[in-house]
């Protein structure tokens, strides 16, 4: 016999967990999208995680004591902004790292890397081999143009080793201390798909390119479980502060995709996460065979996997079809052979994986639009949205395959306002034609999902709607816009931010737009970024971040 009061403790449970948060903001000025068309309103109501219903004004609101009401003081309220390329655990790592972002000369950096330790003096010694670690350099952005050496740490550091990637993570900077303990010497091979930089006397100068980076990395002791396991929540509620939502993940392994996993089932997601798994990491058949996962919830989703065809541009090793203008002989590096590219490929789409490829020069994104149009068709998966990330550099003739192709281009507006001072010397004008061609795409009906590469870019997803719309700096350089014809509208950028974000992340039915039964994803501004002017377009602040109906950041409220 159930004895009465276990009856009552039962029901009380039973009524707690059904019962129904609902929760108004009104007085806003909000913004959404229907069908890429802008939607006003003033105030949003929602219960637990889903939107009830927009409210066009102030006049209709219907208010109960049990609804809990929030004044939004006038504010713009914005549907969740999703970044399409981001490396949440790069960026959770660089937090805790030496930034070297925005550096101005070798030396600064070098100052950097000194500063950072004086101030952690607890856990790096000279007497200690224990890595010194940063990222965010860009030799390009110095007066010098040139890769930095190995010499200027050795100043500093003779006993400590360390470890500085360049802002692209296409390239790393090594002290001698670091290359001894790699067992670098003049008569290290180069690897296949990588690059050592070397001085006349063959000596190398401590540069490692793409796929010469591991004779470094491999030296270095991987983080800890606890320790990435901090640096995912680190990023996530970094990003949650920038006004993400929403992230797609650009290249994990199975160890990161557990974490996401254990994060996700202690109900400690701050924001959306659309796990891409890198091909190849240890086990990736294994883990593809698993199948597709997503969250009761919808916080994590594993849909897809990312393959890099080449390398980046500052560090030439973005493949070209012809060579590099400042580099006579050299056309950049293609990182897998065909037979490589294609079991990747075609594995992963005959699982049910959106293929997400990285090229950037103009033969890498050829030669995956060719491996896309043939596996593609053989495996009849064109339903599945498969994306080429960055299509940085195109040839004029390939922008229409996109569309015909069912491909989508993942894109970063930054890259093209960090890029400017030096893309021209690599790729001459007749190339810069078919160059982070936004305006291109757009008007060949291709769907651009936009990002940032954090932490190869800053996160700020406001400093890409600015990129895309004025093509200029922050110091509103150069007068125009840079390729002024490449500009998207407001509300072209707008919908790369959200609604094509979600689209190519298959999530469209329940993020990127306002609407009854969505996810309550969305955020709250100081200005209004359809009527500021656009040269303060990256200056927004945000004041608000919910996720899932849940408040993940607030500055004010």
């Amino acid at each position: 016999m159930i004895k009465p009061y276990l009856c009552v403790l039962a029901l009380m449970l039973t009524s707690n967990l059904s019962y129904a948060s609902t929760t108004l903001i009104k007085n806003v000025k909000g913004y959404t999208l229907k069908d890429k068309e802008l939607v006003t309103f003033t105030a949003i109501q929602f219960t637990d995680d889903k939107i009830d219903k927009l409210y066009k004004n102030s006049a209709s609101l219907t208010l109960n004591k049990e609804i809990k009401v929030i004044d939004g003081r006038g504010k713009t309220l914005l549907p969740g902004l999703i970044d399409a390329h981001g490396h949440v655990l790069s960026y959770g790592h660089s937090l805790l790292t030496v930034d070297l972002v925005n550096s101005t000369s070798e030396q600064e950096s070098v100052d950097r890397v000194v500063s950072y330790v004086k101030s952690n003096t607890d856990v790096y010694s000279s007497k200690k081999n224990t890595w010194i670690q940063g990222r965010g350099w860009n030799q390009v952005q110095w007066p010098s143009n040139e890769y930095p050496s190995a010499q200027s740490l050795d100043k500093y550091f003779p006993n400590t080793p360390i470890w500085l990637e360049r802002i692209d993570g296409h390239a790393g900077w090594a002290n001698s201390k670091a290359m001894e303990l790699a067992g670098v010497t003049p008569k290290t091979k180069t690897p296949s798909g990588g690059d050592i930089i070397r001085d006349e006397s063959g000596q190398p100068t401590g540069i490692f390119i793409d796929n010469a980076m591991r004779l470094i990395l491999d030296k270095i002791a991987a983080p800890t479980k606890a320790e990435n396991k901090m640096a995912l929540l680190k990023a996530m509620n970094s990003l949650a502060s920038l006004g993400l939502t929403s992230v797609h993940d650009a290249g994990i392994d199975e160890d990161n995709l557990k974490l996401y996993k254990e994060l996700s089932a202690e109900n400690n997601m701050p924001i959306r996460i659309n796990a891409m798994l890198y091909l190849p990491t240890p086990n990736w058949q294994a883990v593809l065979e698993k199948g597709l996962f997503k969250s009761q919830d919808d916080m994590l989703t594993f849909n897809s996997v990312k393959i890099q065809a080449d390398g980046a541009l500052g560090s030439r090793g973005a493949a070209l079809i012809e060579d590099y203008s400042d580099m006579h002989g050299h056309r950049g590096l293609l990182l897998h052979h065909g037979p490589e590219l294609k079991n990747f490929m075609t594995t992963a789409m005959k699982l049910g994986f959106q293929v997400n490829t990285h090229a950037i020069g103009d033969n890498a994104n050829q030669l995956v639009l060719d491996s896309y149009e043939t596996h593609i068709k053989s495996s009849n998966t064109a339903h599945l949205r498969h994306r080429i990330e960055h299509a940085q550099v195109l040839r004029l003739q390939d922008i229409p395959r996109f569309e015909q192709l069912n491909v989508i281009a993942s894109m970063q507006a930054t890259h093209a306002t960090s890029d400017k001072n030096m893309a021209q010397d690599r790729l001459g004008k007749e190339r810069l034609l078919g160059a982070y061609a936004w305006r291109s795409l757009y008007n060949a009906n291709v769907v651009i999902a936009a990002g940032s590469d954090f932490p190869v870019e800053s996160p700020n997803p406001f400093f890409g709607l600015h990129a895309s719309v004025t093509r200029q700096d922050h110091q509103n350089q150069p007068a125009g816009g840079w390729i002024e014809s490449e500009k998207m509208t407001r509300l072209e950028a707008f919908n790369t931010f959200t609604q094509a974000a979600a689209y190519s992340g298959h999530q469209e039915e329940i993020i990127g737009s306002l609407a009854k039964g969505k996810k309550a994803d969305f955020i709250l501004v100081e200005d209004d970024p359809f009527t500021i002017e656009e040269s303060n377009l990256w200056k927004n602040k945000v004041l608000s971040t919910w996720v899932n109906g849940k408040r993940a950041f607030s500055s004010i409220y």
